[in-house]
């Protein structure tokens, strides 16, 4: 497990079948619905994460551009059970394909927040975790009425200590 942030943020590190897996869970002063709105609503997913634009319905396709690692692909909503189950399917390239889950569960007034991201490098996991990490600990001052910091001007401190803690982590095999 990593650090606890503000946000009670854990991550763990995973291999399923030779592929990485990254799991972090997250707490946030807000009821379900109002994360869930907060992850889903393009205008609002672009103050903590990204710029998302087109179908935002199961089967629906959409383009997304990710602040943080400028990453710019494609991607698909497999699953979507308001406001508690997210899946999504995304890639930059064909046959590069990976799969992030949202689970939404509500924890006495809080929110609780697990993302999985499957089908990640095993020599990158440890920078999918620091950079989901800090994607979450944004997530968590856009909740908490505070700003955002400003990727294009934040530079990479934080990031570079979350690596340091996520490189540190043991990377163990998922149980089926």
């Amino acid at each position: 497990m990593t650090e606890r942030s503000s946000n009670g943020i854990e991550g763990t590190l995973h291999v399923d079948g030779g592929n990485g897996v990254v799991r972090l869970r997250a707490r946030y002063p807000t009821d379900v619905s109002g994360l869930w709105s907060v992850i889903t609503d393009p205008q609002r997913l672009g103050l903590w994460y990204g710029t998302i634009e087109g179908e935002l319905r199961v089967g629906g396709e959409f383009t997304l551009a990710v602040f943080a690692s400028g990453w710019r692909g494609r991607g698909r909503v497999d699953i979507c059970r308001p406001p508690h189950s997210l899946e999504v399917t995304m890639w930059s390239e064909e046959g590069a394909r990976s799969v992030i889950k949202a689970e939404l569960t509500e924890a006495g007034g809080e929110t609780i927040l697990q993302v999985e991201r499957s089908d990640v490098p095993l020599d990158l996991l440890w920078a999918f975790g620091a950079g989901w990490h800090e994607h979450l600990e944004d997530l968590g001052a856009l909740v908490g009425g505070r700003e955002c910091a400003d990727w294009s001007a934040r530079g990479d401190v934080r990031f570079d200590e979350l690596a340091s803690l996520y490189r540190q982590l043991p990377v163990t095999a998922i149980e089926r």
